[in-house]
């Protein structure tokens, strides 16, 4: 298993199911890994992307609060498996003790703590293979930069679902 850093290239809408897709994309090669997420966590995603301040504190800054409250940090984020279409994560805490704890979670939220925290973001570089063959054999989001482009340019841009904010 090899790491990768990655960075959010951005978020789409897949009209195929209405779901939202986080884009990662890997700094060292031309692939992207797409991450169906749900409405609310794209939500949570965009607010980190657009630097927007929420008035109230939303999940991912109390999250943060915790964190620096305990003087903790998070060292790092990875995408680590696909197992039946479902994405893991995992996010490494180090404690004021230097203790580090790994923490399962799903991606969508790994991401967006990871935006919140400025953490790096890893996905395991098997993935990227994986992701590649399911979209052959599946008819799903292709993951070379080229073809989702095409994708997202016959998007319609009012169905776009921008998450505007």
């Amino acid at each position: 298993m090899s790491m990768l850093e990655a960075k959010v290239e951005g978020l789409a809408l897949d009209m195929t199911t209405n779901s939202p897709v986080v884009i990662l994309a890997p700094l060292s090669i031309n692939k992207v890994l797409p991450i169906w997420i749900g409405h609310a966590e794209a939500w949570g995603i965009a607010i980190q992307l657009t630097g927007i301040e929420s008035q109230r504190p939303m999940t991912y800054d109390l999250l943060k609060d915790i964190i620096v409250a305990t003087k903790s940090t998070i060292l790092k984020v990875e995408i680590t498996e696909l197992k039946e279409q479902t994405f893991y994560a995992k996010v490494y805490v180090q404690s004021v003790d230097n203790i580090v704890i790994e923490i399962d979670a799903r991606p969508s939220d790994s991401i967006a703590l990871a935006l919140k925290m400025q953490a790096p973001i890893y996905v395991d570089d098997s993935l990227l293979n994986v992701s590649e063959e399911q979209s052959q054999s599946e008819n799903t989001m292709p993951t070379d930069p080229e073809s989702l482009r095409e994708r997202l340019k016959k998007i319609n841009p009012e169905d776009f679902g921008n998450y505007s904010l």
